[in-house]
């Protein structure tokens, strides 16, 4: 099993419910009255939804399902991983994300849906009391769907998982600014209870027009995939700021910097997976890191690139103790930005701008980093305006 760990500096929209955590959502209810009763339940361990839901049809002029939802307002991206529970009693139950302003039976809306027998289409109603419309995708039996809001705009995108996405939209459909959106089941027979269950559900706040990357941050959030079965599980989330987290040898631990405005920015943390806390590495003078940073093969030392005021504020690279300690420089000119170790433990990789003014990074190598004895570089090759 492969796992590596990701970094999202999307803001992801944290809730608690009344009454308990409903892990993205902040409540659950039936809407329309069906028959019989739906729920919901959320496993804190495993991130995971499991919705049942009755319902006579959401398609006319009023509906009738379940409905786990959470007020957002602007624009927004929807993502989950879905599945069926059963065989199903009717081809037509459906699941999935859903938009609207209210929770009256006959509201407007629009939805992205998964129905029984695999067909995927978006589904609105225009007006109160008119008839459901749907725009039908390509893809059918898709596990995975992400639902996004762009103004007026409505998009959504399915795929198996492990393959590309294929989209549909729906334009010119206005809704208001603040919404209820959530997650749906609706059985489409008054007299049957269908069940679905939702994994890596992810409510998320996109950049605002204009975002400028390094100047605008929303936070991060730090997840671990396991790349094989696809499992994503969100482990630390901060309104700060932080980049680039690399495992430690022993896998108990992340190392990751913390950028953007605040505090933490240039400092290099190590995240205990077990505590789920971050702790300061002590890098002495080097406080101002990027993300750049890669330990040695065997674990024992941390390569980083450090803005040195020895080197005017650029980039230069530095060895330091994975445990924490005073670095030793490896490049006496900037700027140079660290890429990789030599499995032998002396050699790093990176790349470098040796021209004033130049657009031309060479990619080097530098020997005997750790007993810092001085080394010619060695030119290995060159990207043009990196």
């Amino acid at each position: 099993m492969v796992i590596i760990s990701i970094v999202l500096s999307w803001g992801t929209l944290h809730c608690l419910s009344e009454e308990k955590v409903l892990g993205e959502c902040e409540s659950q209810t039936d809407v329309g009255a069906p028959k019989l009763k739906g729920s919901a339940l959320y496993d804190a361990s495993n991130q995971t939804y499991t919705v049942s839901g009755a319902g006579a049809n959401m398609w006319v002029a009023r509906d009738e399902f379940h409905f786990v939802s959470k007020r957002v307002k602007g624009d927004f991206i929807l993502r989950t991983r879905l599945e069926f529970i059963g065989k199903g009693a009717v081809a037509h139950r459906k699941a999935g994300w859903m938009a609207r302003p209210s929770l009256d039976p006959d509201a407007p809306y629009v939805d992205c849906a998964e129905h029984g027998d695999g067909l995927t289409s978006l589904q609105f109603r225009r007006a109160s009391g008119s008839n459901t419309e749907q725009i039908t995708l390509s893809v059918t039996n898709a596990d995975v769907l992400q639902f996004e809001r762009k103004g007026n705009t409505w998009i959504f995108s399915a795929a198996h998982f492990r393959e590309p996405f294929v989209s549909n939209e729906l334009t010119n459909f206005e809704l208001p600014s603040e919404l209820l959106a959530g997650l749906f089941v609706c059985s489409h027979s008054a007299d049957v209870v269908e069940k679905a269950t939702f994994h890596d559900t992810r409510v998320i706040r996109p950049v605002k027009e204009g975002f400028t990357p390094y100047r605008d941050y929303l936070g991060s959030n730090l997840e671990i995939l396991e790349v094989d079965s696809g499992k994503l599980e969100m482990i630390h989330k901060s309104g700060q700021p932080f980049e680039a987290p690399n495992w430690m040898r022993d896998g108990k631990a992340l190392i990751f910097n913390g950028s953007g405005r605040s505090n933490n920015r240039g400092h290099l943390y190590r995240f205990d997976l077990q505590e789920k806390k971050s702790v300061l590495i002590n890098t002495d003078f080097a406080n101002r890191n990027n993300n750049d940073h890669v330990l040695s093969f065997d674990g024992s030392i941390l390569g980083i690139s450090h803005h040195s005021t020895n080197h005017s504020g650029q980039s230069a690279i530095f060895t330091v103790p994975a445990t924490g300690g005073v670095p030793r420089v490896v490049t006496r000119l900037a700027p140079s930005y660290l890429h990789g170790w030599n499995p032998n433990g002396k050699e790093v990789v990176y790349t470098a701008q040796r021209v004033s003014k130049s657009p031309v990074y060479n990619i080097y190598k530098k020997a005997n980093c750790i007993n810092n004895i001085p080394n010619l570089l060695s030119p290995l090759g060159s990207i043009i305006g990196a």
